[in-house]
């Protein structure tokens, strides 16, 4: 998410591709632990001791266009049995459009396991909504050298896909090492899908409704590849625009538009 025109370069490079979910030649790991969970069922604003947020109106590396918020009810907030983060678009100034950035940085930080988040997605051109992971403590160094986990990415002019990816210091999108595999998926904005990750040592691999897509395996070549050895934490958000979101324009008609989340299940990895 945080570096996504990587998707740009990929297609002019021919290889973001689509595929069906299919069965694979994989090594799946059976043995995992509930360890963090938000089933959503308050109401108000998300549970302050799970969620946190990322705020302002920076870009993000990307020319995104929205101002992300903190504890605004307009733009995070729990009813009904889920998580609503939604992007508005306010008319003019210098928040014409908000959104939230949810993180669990310090409040849910793992070092493997496997998340499970289901979600409906918002649909619209422009729209960018994202599950991903970043370094806690950035170990390695900033982007990319501490690395990021994209559950999954969509962007609203692409309404039957979504990708997931890995970048890293060998493997990303500025020098066209990039790991990441686009999926089709059916209806995503009428009905809830299950986007997932299992990161063990040896491997990273991609769920789409608990059916495997992709799977990236350990070089065991050092941290320059595989900086995936140290704690990650979550993030939830709702993009407008940006490189990758916005290379079509943005449909104004389409707000307000939200990403609903019915869960959040984090397990440990169990040896």
């Amino acid at each position: 998410m945080k570096k996504s025109i990587y998707c740009l370069l990929l297609i002019a490079a021919g290889c973001c591709y689509m595929a069906s979910v299919q069965a694979q030649s994989i090594k799946r790991h059976k043995k995992w632990q509930l360890a963090w969970s938000d089933e959503f069922n308050g109401s108000g604003l998300p549970d302050s001791t799970k969620w946190g947020y990322q705020t302002g109106r920076s870009g993000w590396g990307n020319n995104e266009l929205q101002f992300y918020t903190a504890a605004d009810t307009s733009n995070a907030q729990v009813e009904n049995g889920k998580l609503y983060i939604t992007a508005r678009n306010n008319g003019s100034g210098d928040r014409q459009y908000t959104s939230a950035r949810m993180i669990t940085r310090n409040k849910g930080d793992w070092r493997y396991g496997k998340l499970e988040v289901r979600a409906k997605l918002p649909g619209g051109r422009g729209l960018w909504p994202a599950i991903w992971m970043l370094s806690t403590d950035n170990k390695y160094g900033g982007w990319p050298e501490s690395g990021e986990i994209d559950v999954m990415e969509h962007v609203g002019y692409m309404k039957d896909s979504i990708f997931g990816s890995l970048h890293s210091k060998t493997y990303n999108h500025i020098i066209g090492t990039q790991k990441t595999k686009g999926v089709f998926i059916k209806r995503p904005y009428d009905k809830f899908h299950v986007y997932a990750v299992e990161w063990t040592p040896d491997h990273i691999t991609f769920l789409l409704d608990r059916k495997v897509y992709y799977q990236v395996a350990n070089e065991h070549k050092g941290h320059e590849g595989w900086p995936f050895d140290q704690p990650f934490y979550l993030l939830l958000n709702v993009a407008v625009g940006g490189n990758w979101g916005g290379k079509e324009g943005v449909d104004e008609t389409v707000f307000p538009a939200a990403m609903e989340v019915d869960y959040v299940r984090m397990y440990d990895y169990v040896e």
